[in-house]
């Protein structure tokens, strides 16, 4: 059974930066593409960033890019996100997720972990 557990998470003022850390288990991780997504104030999973499973391409939303760079490490089946020069606007509860490309984009293959906060005063 696939288990994703998020760390990391802080509350922070603006312009300063945090890590966020996910560590899988239960899977063969280096075979999936992973993201993460922060959950909104409507209860919506936005996806943030994502990075392929062998070749190491990432994307990111528009309103991180530049700011937030995804990673992984397949010897500890872990991803990270580093996450530079916060804004209020990034607050949330951020969730790591294996995801599948569809017609759709990214869809996430799991149920969601515990996440991890991060809060930006500004």
């Amino acid at each position: 059974q696939v288990q994703l557990v998020e760390s990391g998470g802080d509350s922070v003022q603006a312009g300063e930066s945090l890590t966020l850390t996910c560590t899988v288990s239960g899977v063969i991780f280096a075979r999936y593409p992973m993201a993460w997504y922060r959950l909104t104030p409507g209860k919506q999973h936005n996806l943030v960033a994502s990075v392929a499973a062998s070749s190491g391409e990432t994307n990111y939303a528009a309103p991180v890019q530049g700011r937030f760079s995804i990673s992984r490490d397949n010897a500890k089946n872990t991803v990270y996100l580093q996450m530079n020069n916060l804004k209020p606007e990034d607050t949330g509860v951020y969730y790591c997720a294996r995801v599948l490309m569809t017609s759709d984009g990214w869809s996430p293959l799991d149920s969601w972990g515990q996440g991890t906060q991060v809060t930006v005063s500004s």
